[in-house]
């Protein structure tokens, strides 16, 4: 079963513990994470340069997500 169709699995059916401790386990590890810039200053100013960084971000994720899918 792929990721995608695991995460929609267990979205069904919350009550499976095996299943969430399996999709659980398929997370990326900390040390291969991505971090990212914060997007807001800690007064809630959007962060102009840190939004199309972001954006891309996002845009890459998606597009990755809709070609194993």
């Amino acid at each position: 079963m792929s990721t995608k169709e695991l995460r929609a699995y267990v979205l069904a059916h919350r009550e499976d513990i095996e299943a969430l401790e399996i999709l659980f386990s398929r997370r990326t590890p900390d040390s291969q994470a991505i971090i990212y810039p914060s997007m807001f200053a800690e007064d809630g100013t959007p962060i102009e340069e840190n939004i199309p960084i972001i954006e891309e971000a996002i845009a890459k994720i998606v597009q990755r997500e809709n070609n194993q899918g």
